[in-house]
């Protein structure tokens, strides 16, 4: 149970949130401690921020409506409405904390269920405050009348007003031995020391909001002391004028009828109280007001703890979004689990920035795989948009290549499957595609190509969909040919595994095609973690210098070429000279070396 009935506090602000056109007036800010979490509330919105099981913090926002009637302005009154408002907010909230901090628990509850327990809930801590403090201490007294042969009202109201304060420090102290409401005990602290901070016009830092108290004057836990006190006051004086009734003055020593007249006062001792708690709250901090104020900051001591470093930052979190709230009336609601995607748009690039990925379109793509075609007028994301977002991103900035975590590339404007077992495709390797599909035309209707290396076909699928050529794809990897077969399955393409050309003895193609590995061994280390970390060594590792496989391939493709046949190469981009020297060394009189967009010697093209 948490102690903070009301806002904890109040502090009127005529800092930012004024400067808004809409913002004419100071605005209150009140707090309460949740499960993991902190509840901050203004005049006009409330915001929510609770620690998942998985460390994050979840913030939920919701407006507040702030047309008010005329018993909102009548003393008394008012507090008695602001009683039962702010008794249904606690609990209501206390129950959207647990949800997050205990999600495996609020999978078992439907919405209905819920609700159903946030009504018993708020009833039942009703019954045992009523009982425990107002009824119990009533009963105790008749005993005490009864055995003690104590007569005098005013002497019994304040027998009674003792046993109730005692049963009341009895009670927090004894629940304080209980961890989880220690813990709550430190949210309320980090709460009062975050508004504390604001209230003395300090930034939001960790550091300025850890050097604050954790003691405030507007606390709910000094309304409860003040609860206490007025009920001796008011109960003494209701005592005393019913004595003086005839014909119902000698029913005040019976227990029960004492119990009903304190159910019935019970609301005017709450609003009373309220309106206490304001006065003394506005009065300047001078020791003659200290001494009325001081009971309550003591009871503090009991239902406050220095919270730690997280639980602050949570406090933080918080009161800077109902801040935002407050200052702009446009600001959308969010859900717990929700994200304003500007947010995270920045926060993903500082990430991304961190992990040493440098690539400014990253963060477009990544946002456009979460958003889909909503990606434009997208203001935020729901919880399972987050998520996703929050799985990539944790992903992402372990060097896993993007398309890897998503499971598909784009290559030539085709979606392309992928994982582990295949190379991912490339932009300069379209370079490659656009040349075998030029040859394709220079060849004439119905030519053969050979798509030798083909990992995840990405070749292969752009040149039988490009031209009516009978296209082959070959690989010596069958996980790799797995994806292959995935991304050709709806097209008419040959699947053979085989070592180059072991398995294609006798078999002839107008033209091969070839993106083999090219890397020298030496070299693969100091590739980027998102090359050399998650691509199969073997569609890298291209030998010594690099030139091994174009070594074997220009030597058997004479085999399996036709008349004016075409082999197409994909190659480093230092190996242009290379590889036109090997071409001459191996029979091959013609051979043009093609860039790439960046300018980057890229394919070579032999006939």
């Amino acid at each position: 149970m948490h102690f903070a009935l009301f806002p904890s506090n109040e502090v009127y602000l005529n800092k930012e949130i004024n400067k808004s056109k809409t913002q004419s007036t100071p605005q209150p800010i009140g707090g309460q401690a949740l499960m993991e979490g902190v509840m901050m509330r203004g005049k006009n919105s409330m915001a929510m921020c609770v620690r998942d099981p998985n460390g994050k913090l979840q913030v939920q926002t919701k407006r507040i409506k702030s047309g008010k009637s005329i018993w909102h302005r009548i003393f008394v009154i008012r507090g008695i409405l602001k009683f039962g408002q702010s008794l249904y907010a606690g609990t209501v909230t206390l129950a959207e904390s647990a949800k997050v901090s205990f999600p495996e628990d609020d999978k078992k509850s439907s919405k209905a269920t819920t609700g159903i327990m946030i009504f018993v809930a708020m009833l039942l801590g009703l019954v045992l405050a009523v009982g425990l403090f107002f009824l119990l201490p009533s009963f105790l007294t008749d005993l005490v009348i009864r055995f003690g042969g104590v007569t005098n009202q005013l002497v019994l109201s304040l027998i009674e007003g003792g046993i109730r304060m005692s049963i009341f420090l009895t009670y927090l102290l004894i629940v304080t031995v209980f961890k989880d409401i220690r813990r709550t005990f430190m949210y309320h602290g980090a709460e009062h020391k975050a508004i504390n901070c604001l209230e003395k016009d300090l930034p939001l830092t960790l550091e300025n909001v850890q050097a604050c108290s954790t003691r405030h004057n507007r606390c709910g836990t000094t309304f409860l002391f003040f609860v206490m006190v007025v009920s001796i006051l008011v109960f003494s004086l209701a005592t005393w004028l019913i004595s003086l009734i005839s014909g119902v003055g000698d029913w005040i020593n019976n227990w029960a009828f004492r119990a009903v007249i304190r159910l019935a006062l019970l609301p005017f001792v709450a609003g009373l109280s309220y309106e206490l708690l304001r006065l003394i709250a506005k009065t300047p901090d001078n020791w003659f007001f200290f001494i009325f104020k001081a009971p309550g900051l003591a009871l503090q001591r009991l239902t406050t703890r220095k919270p730690d470093d997280g639980m602050c930052d949570v406090a933080i979190c918080a009161l800077e979004a109902v801040l935002a709230m407050e200052a702009d009336p446009d600001r959308v609601e969010l859900l717990f689990g929700e994200a304003f995607v500007r947010d995270e748009r920045s926060k993903l690039s500082t990430d991304l920035q961190s992990a040493g990925i440098t690539e400014a379109k990253e963060v477009d793509w990544i946002m456009r795989i979460v958003l889909g075609k909503g990606e434009r007028d997208a203001v935020k994301l729901t919880k399972a948009q987050k998520d996703r977002l929050d799985q990539i991103v944790a992903r992402r900035i372990t060097r896993e290549p993007l398309d890897l975590i998503v499971g598909y590339s784009y290559f030539y404007g085709h979606k392309v499957v992928v994982n582990k077992d295949v190379l991912l495709p490339r932009m300069e390797t379209e370079r490659v595609a656009e040349a075998v599909v030029k040859q394709c035309g220079v060849h004439g209707a119905g030519c053969s190509v050979l798509d030798l290396c083909t990992g995840s076909g990405c070749i292969a699928l752009t040149v039988a969909k490009a031209t009516d050529a009978k296209v082959t794809a070959v690989d010596i990897s069958e996980e790799a040919l797995q994806i292959a077969r995935t991304n050709l399955a709806d097209i008419d393409v040959e699947v053979i595994q085989s070592d180059l050309f072991g398995n294609l003895e006798g078999r002839k193609f107008d033209i091969i095609v070839t993106n083999p590995p090219y890397i020298a061994s030496n070299v693969i280390d100091t590739l980027e973690p998102e090359v050399k970390d998650h691509s199969p060594k073997i569609s890298l590792d291209g030998g010594t210098d690099g030139l091994d496989f174009y070594r074997q391939i220009l030597t058997e493709a004479k085999n399996h070429l036709t008349p004016n046949g075409t082999i197409i190469m994909e190659i480093g981009y230092d190996q242009g000279s290379e590889i036109k020297e090997l071409a001459e060394k191996t029979g091959y009189n013609n051979c043009e070396i093609t860039k790439d967009y960046d300018g980057n010697d890229r394919v070579a093209i032999i006939k």
